[in-house]
């Protein structure tokens, strides 16, 4: 946009300030004629396209502080207001949630925003943002609008002719609100200190950064703190037992929303106490009192019809965002929510879709006896008339607090074959575009009041966000696990006089996939083995490792020695460029000698158990990892192998696990071959990667390629 352009070049942030407060000034009057209850104006910055706040009114500036520099492409209502020069209004936690999700996160409150551009006709100097209590009427009024707008470009003015006269502008203090000396406008400062301190219950002031101004005896005792011990202090950090996050949310939200919030709170180690927050413009007043009731009502069984306890606070918001960075696919992020989410809303069942070719696809569920109640939406048309199709299309959540209410919007669904008795279908939304809808089932009616929808609207931003990731996540498992088994051989060939069988676990960490590969290739009669390991796990990897399998193989089928081949393949690594290396044993096998001539290139010792049952390590002789020295060589070891005798080859996952010796996991690994016995060798090959198929984590791709001699003709 050339406007903003234009503006980056402006001095209007890096240079002395003006004789007059004139951003406070400014921000101070639009609060006063629109009646917002906070805001704050940013600056353009110079050469660089980011707003930094200038100055903040009405609440802490630790509020907005994950917002204190915005760069012009973030998704924030400040940054969209300077992009589409116009006013972007936000009516409220809904709205918030599913417009800026990663605001909602940080403020699940109840509010209403406006931002604006502070711009001329050519030159963008700013913008500014205001918000209202939650109880401001969802549209602006005329009035407000035209008040906001020309008070915008006023103060657009004021900064081009600041900026003309050589008199610019810089950051300024916050404003706060002034201090409230008396009482009803009646009683002096004295008296009603004295007044509150002959109430029988605890009141105490909070000015907006929650700092303690006012306390009265009442408070002192009932806290266990003394008075001197409080005043200056913020309530949470002075009363260790108060030092809880869902505590100082409440002193949030009820500065936010301008509604009085409460809540109780355990002082150890019996005594239930009540914090009432009175908000006003310039701080809080608390009333505290004991909460008998509660102690008595903790150990008292629920009565019938009383809901579940809604526990959704900026904790669990906050766990969950902790939680979702940990999920890698689909089914880690449906487990997750029905773990972490489900019991904490009194919810019975789950079920999350995305879309397919324009179809619904189940991407999993929970909590249903009978799964094909869900799987029967599974490839239904994002135009059937069912909610979960249109939440999905349209983005908007969806509410049934009762079975009426969801049969009267949808008929079609009027058996409500799952049997419960509310739903919440609710959209998740990532970069911009549906990615999926999530659906919560309750078992009987269930009101949606305002504060929990905005909650589950914040809740879905963080879903949406991790399952976009994982649906990539899985879209690309699916190509590499494709990569890999196009790219290992399907069976072996039949060769006589010798008999294989071989085995491929795939590591259970990262993309599942990585570059160990083996192949047994006859050409001209002459049959050959190979096994090898590239370093990495990703898509990579398992290409190089085709590469290194097709180039074995064409060299083993123009006839060159096992030295050679080696040698050919590891110029091959070098000369395509890749920053990856391997490991390789190569050998060519003689059945009607009884003989194997190998070649190794760094890689993990074969294993030769003879006809009398007696294991033995091979010690080869050999050269460094393929694609490390374009002079390598990579002499050849002859080896007897009488009939009956098996040649084990492996890679390095077979052998390695953390806090265990190499050496020892090796002599493991023969003795469980010597114990083996004689029996057939797919059984041989089973029960040497038992171990490892079992453990709940492997860090490295398996592979087992096991050789026997058998009689020739």
């Amino acid at each position: 946009m050339s406007d903003v352009h234009a503006s980056r070049e402006r001095t209007t942030v890096e240079t002395a300030r003006l004789g007059h407060p004139l951003l406070s000034l400014a921000l101070a009057a639009m609060m006063d004629d629109v009646g917002a209850h906070s805001g704050a104006v940013y600056l353009l910055t110079p050469d660089e396209p980011v707003l930094e706040m200038a100055v903040m009114a009405g609440l802490p500036r630790s509020f907005a502080a994950p917002w204190e520099r915005v760069g012009l492409s973030a998704p924030v209502p400040v940054a969209e207001a300077v992009r589409g020069r116009r006013l972007v209004w936000v009516n409220g936690e809904e709205q918030m949630a599913r417009r800026y999700p990663r605001i909602a996160v940080v403020l699940p409150y109840p509010f209403a925003l406006a931002a604006l551009p502070v711009a001329t006709h050519d030159t963008t100097y700013g913008a500014v943002f205001l918000t209202w209590p939650g109880s401001h009427p969802p549209e602006l009024s005329d009035r407000e609008r035209d008040h906001l707008t020309s008070a915008c470009d006023r103060l657009a003015i004021r900064l081009r002719r600041a900026e003309e006269e050589g008199r610019p502008v810089r950051p300024e203090p916050d404003l706060s609100a002034p201090s409230t000396t008396m009482v009803a406008g009646t009683l002096g400062t004295v008296e009603a200190a004295r007044m509150v301190a002959r109430l029988p219950y605890g009141m105490c002031a909070l000015d907006l950064h929650g700092r303690i101004s006012f306390a009265n005896a009442a408070t002192a005792e009932l806290l266990g703190v003394p008075v001197s011990g409080l005043l200056g202090t913020q309530l949470w950090a002075s009363v260790p037992w108060l030092n809880d996050p869902a505590y100082e949310d409440r002193y949030r939200a009820a500065l936010m929303s301008q509604h009085v919030t409460s809540f109780v709170a355990l002082r150890p180690p019996s005594d239930w106490l009540s914090f009432r927050l009175y908000p006003g413009t310039n701080g809080l007043s608390v009333r505290i009192s004991r909460a008998r009731a509660v102690a008595q009502a903790e150990h008292a069984a629920p009565e019938e019809g009383d809901g579940p306890s809604r526990l959704v606070t900026i904790n669990l918001v906050l766990a969950l965002a902790s939680a979702l960075t940990e999920a890698v696919g689909v089914q880690d992020v449906v487990d997750l929510v029905a773990d972490e989410i489900i019991p904490a809303l009194g919810s019975q069942a789950l079920v999350m879709l995305g879309s397919r070719a324009g179809r619904l696809h189940v991407l999993g569920h929970r909590g249903y006896a009978d799964p094909h109640v869900v799987e029967r939406f599974d490839g239904m048309p994002l135009t059937a008339p069912t909610p979960g199709a249109h939440v999905l299309t349209t983005g908007v959540p969806a509410f049934f607090e009762s079975r009426q209410q969801l049969e009267r919007l949808y008929p079609i669904r009027r058996d409500t074959p799952d049997g419960l008795g509310a739903w919440a279908y609710l959209p998740l939304i990532a970069s911009g575009r549906p990615v999926g809808t999530w659906v919560l089932g309750y078992a009987e009616p269930h009101p949606f009041p305002a504060d929990e929808r905005a909650v589950l609207t914040s809740l879905s931003g963080l879903i949406a966000q991790a399952l976009e990731r994982a649906l990539l996540y899985d879209a690309k498992h699916q190509l590499a696990h494709g990569l890999q088994q196009a790219l290992l051989p399907h069976s072996l060939p039949s060769i006589p006089g010798i008999e294989a069988a071989s085995r491929y676990l795939p590591a259970s960490r990262g993309m599942d996939i990585g570059g160990d590969f083996f192949d047994l290739v006859l050409s001209h009669g002459r049959p050959s083995a190979v096994i090898g390991d590239v370093q990495g796990h990703n898509v990579t990897a398992a290409g190089l490792m085709g590469q290194i399998r097709t180039a074995v193989r064409a060299y083993t089928t123009v006839g060159q020695a096992p030295e050679d081949v080696m040698g050919s393949t590891n110029r091959l690594l070098i000369d395509l460029g890749s920053e990856l290396f391997a490991s390789c044993l190569y050998l060519r096998l003689d059945p009607a000698h009884g003989t194997a001539v190998m070649a190794r290139a760094g890689h993990p010792p074969p294993l030769l158990r003879r006809p009398d049952g007696k294991v033995k390590v091979l010690d080869l002789a050999g050269g460094p990892l393929l694609g490390i020295d374009a002079a390598a060589t990579y002499p050849t070891t002859e080896v007897a192998l009488a009939e009956g005798s098996v040649l084990a080859l492996y890679t390095d996952g077979l052998i390695e696990s953390p806090g265990v010796d190499i050496e020892d996991a090796l002599a493991d690994l023969g003795e469980r071959l010597a114990a083996a016995g004689e029996g057939p060798l797919e059984a041989l090959a089973d029960s040497l990667v038992r171990e490892v198929a079992a453990a709940e984590e492997r860090a490295d791709d398996v592979a087992l390629l096991l050789l026997q001699a058998a009689a020739v003709g």
